[in-house]
């Protein structure tokens, strides 16, 4: 076919146009700016728009794939109505492409990503040949996308809009279970009913925390076992934090359950291998001053927790994080569990709301953020990334750690603070 995909360099768009070009489609795509993934895609032999126009669709386009943040007023998705071209969601084309696939679905509020990247590599290390998506760059393949032989398919599996009910795991995984998406969940006890309708659309075993109290009532009445990933040893790994540790060990329960033959010895030093992922606790460098730099994704109150109490562990000297706040809905919803997510840090900077999909209602802003983790005892600044930057390079020193977090482009601060 000829597939054209409408917002191609997002993270998992970019890995879904390397594996239908590999299955042998002509694949083409657009996006608003260029990034690391449609430059990767470009080295690909992909063609990926910058800017997306009319124009970049024409005629004999067979299919148009896009993205959730990609919305029917899209210039390019009208003029696909216009030639009658079929279109269909990134998650409804991964439910066509799992078909007849032994899917291993990896879900969760946090830690999805790098579980799906411990995971493809043990599975790839064991001989398995699988397919993977991951939601970043594994640094160990140097790619979102693991290319396979065999029928096994490791995918990253996000609950939003209930996408992920376009999939039929073999194994479901699910690494936690938090209020997120209040753009569309109407409350926690929302989200769980989505998480219920995979389970039991999951055909082989469930992986998952089985004593999490707002776990434990979804798995009732299953005819498929119940796999206790937290019940697995304690891995080594290259990266801190206990989280990871917690990843390592369903990553490891999944990967039996699909492929029992593997080994423990397999297992372990694999993981113990593992380089991680990208935006994921990376570290990026030094600035001229001496401070180390880390850039993290994370975009959730409970993961910007977890992961500072890994930095403050680390740090000999003072924390200053660069906090990139995602979306006006998650901010508002989540305003107390922000305000209080930063109390292992010393100062805290807060880059404008990325809006991503949404429209500025007026009720949250970075100013109003700042406040509020100030009043619960941290000292939060309100700034552009290029007033950030500018007081990032000039007061963190040697000894202190500098971590810019969040899901929008703050990697980009961090870039710039190793480059100068």
């Amino acid at each position: 076919m000829k597939i054209f995909m409408t917002g191609v360099g997002g993270i998992g768009m970019s890995a879904l146009a390397q594996l239908l070009k590999d299955q042998g489609h002509d694949v083409t795509g657009s996006d608003r700016v260029a990034s690391p993934t449609s430059e990767l895609l470009g080295q690909k032999g992909i063609p990926v728009f910058v800017g997306q126009t009319k124009e970049n669709i024409t005629e004999g386009t067979e299919r148009l794939i896009y993205t959730e943040a990609v919305h029917p007023d899209n210039v390019e998705r009208i003029r696909a109505k216009e030639l009658g071209i079929p279109e269909i969601s990134y998650f409804g084309m991964l439910g066509e492409v799992s078909k007849g696939k032994r899917t291993i679905a990896i879900s969760g509020t946090n830690g999805k990503t790098t579980t799906t990247g411990m995971l493809a590599k043990i599975l790839k290390d064991a001989g398995t040949n699988p397919s993977a998506i991951v939601g970043s760059i594994v640094k160990d393949f140097g790619n979102n996308y693991l290319p396979g032989t065999s029928d096994l398919f490791v995918v990253e599996a996000c609950e939003y809009k209930r996408d992920f009910l376009t999939l039929t795991p073999e194994v479901l995984v699910i690494t936690n279970i938090e209020l997120e998406h209040t753009d569309y969940y109407k409350d926690l006890d929302d989200i769980k009913q989505a998480f219920r309708e995979l389970i039991l659309k999951t055909t082989g075993a469930i992986v998952a925390d089985a004593t999490h109290p707002d776990i434990v009532p979804l798995l009732t009445g299953l005819s498929i076992p119940v796999i206790d990933y937290t019940k697995e040893p304690a891995y080594d790994l290259l990266f801190p934090g206990e989280f990871n540790r917690m990843n390592a060990r369903a990553a490891s329960a999944a990967a039996k359950a699909i492929f029992p033959e593997i080994t423990d010895t397999i297992i372990y030093d694999s993981v113990a291998s593992f380089h991680g992922t990208w935006r994921r606790f990376e570290y990026k460098g030094k600035t001229k001053r001496g401070a180390e730099v880390y850039d993290d994704y994370a975009h959730h109150p409970t993961a910007i927790m977890r992961t500072l109490e890994e930095v403050k562990r680390k740090a000999v000297g003072r924390v200053f994080v660069a906090f990139h706040p995602h979306l006006f809905s998650r901010t508002r919803d989540l305003f107390d569990g922000f305000a209080a997510a930063f109390a292992d840090a010393d100062q805290v900077f807060i880059a404008p709301i990325y809006a991503a999909r949404e429209i500025d209602d007026g009720t949250v802003s970075n100013r109003t953020l700042a406040q509020a983790i100030t009043r619960d005892g941290t000292s939060a600044t309100a700034g552009t990334f290029e007033e950030i930057q500018k007081t990032l390079e000039a007061e963190p020193t040697e000894g202190d750690i500098i971590i810019t977090m969040g899901a929008g482009d703050i990697y980009t601060v961090a870039d710039a603070l190793v480059k100068n």
